[in-house]
């Protein structure tokens, strides 16, 4: 199936998410945050969500946040729900978790990206789900361009060139 018309052009910025019909084309761009792209092949409906942390801190608001892992992939279960999709039908790939600072010197432990990517499997997992492809950890950023009419996700990945003379990127 070709390209639509009449497309509606969503851009995520961290902490949101997005659920539409085969009229949508989503775009994101990826650092240490991480995002879950989901896809039902036959109804052509989907989503992505991109979360910055794996849970919140201190969980006492009413109000589910799509900044974290745990709460976003909540929220996008719910969209599928009210779109007439089981979570189950759908067609998962996860993304991201890169690690946007090579150069510094600290704990491998302490990277974001890594525990971003570490709590969506767990989370996945925990839901019942499994991913079909992932693009993950890694140096630099992500581009990613989802369109719902066809599930093709197009993938730009910038891996920042270091200078170890000057001790800093180029």
């Amino acid at each position: 199936m070709g390209r639509l018309e009449s497309i509606v052009e969503i851009f995520l910025q961290p902490g949101e998410l997005y659920f539409g019909d085969r009229h949508t084309r989503i775009h994101t761009l990826l650092g240490s945050c991480v995002s879950l792209v989901c896809w039902h092949p036959e109804r052509r409906v989907g989503g992505m969500c991109h979360f910055m942390l794996p849970t919140r801190p201190l969980s006492s608001a009413s109000r589910l946040d799509g900044r974290y892992g745990d709460e976003a992939i909540e929220l996008m279960l719910r969209q599928s729900r009210r779109h007439g999709v089981a979570p189950m039908e759908l067609r998962i790939h996860l993304f991201g978790g890169g690690d946007m600072f090579p150069g510094m010197d600290r704990e491998k432990h302490s990277q974001v990206g890594r525990k971003n990517v570490e709590a969506a499997r767990q989370l996945l997992q925990a839901h019942g789900l499994t991913s079909s492809g992932d693009h993950v950890a890694g140096v630099g950023h992500r581009s990613l361009i989802f369109d719902l009419w066809s599930g093709q996700i197009a993938l730009r990945h910038i891996s920042p060139t270091l200078d170890i003379r000057q001790g800093r990127r180029a």
